[in-house]
């Protein structure tokens, strides 16, 4: 069984670290483009989004990624706008608690997925203002791909 609580704790650290001081269709491109490049150094397929109160920056779907991906990442983003964390954070959450996401009543799975991949776009001092989501990859890759693109722009 994995250790639920180190992996929250590691969660909560990245949300607190992966914060921004200004955020503009300038960053979000660079982060975009980031994403991109990293996935193919990894020849990974994926679909990227960034989205900021509501806007679309950025969204790319490389080739041979499937139409699908572009609703896992609506659905990611649902669950990042509801809980206020990354999507990762609030499956494994409820995985430590016993509890089954898709069978909480009052969140439809159409519209909501805790699966990795979705993390909070953060200015700091101020909040939570988007999105940054991966879809493709297995939920944790989904989820590593945003951080280590974060984390080189950022740096």
């Amino acid at each position: 069984m994995e250790n639920y609580a180190e992996l929250l704790e590691t969660l909560t650290q990245q949300e607190q670290d992966l914060q921004f001081a200004a955020f503009n269709s300038d960053t979000a491109l660079t982060l975009g483009m980031n994403i991109i490049e990293l996935a193919k150094a990894k020849q990974k397929i994926i679909t990227v989004n960034i989205t900021i109160n509501g806007k679309v920056l950025f969204h790319h779907a490389m080739q041979g990624a499937s139409a699908d991906q572009a609703d896992w990442i609506r659905r990611k983003n649902n669950v990042v706008a509801r809980f206020g964390r990354c999507s990762f954070y609030v499956g494994i959450d409820h995985k430590h608690r016993g509890v089954v996401f898709e069978d909480i009543k009052y969140l439809d799975p159409l519209d909501h997925a805790a699966n990795g991949g979705a993390f909070p776009i953060t200015i700091r001092n101020t909040g939570i203002i988007g999105t940054v989501t991966v879809s493709g990859l297995r939920q944790a890759e989904d989820h590593a791909l945003v951080i280590e693109a974060l984390r080189a722009v950022l740096a």
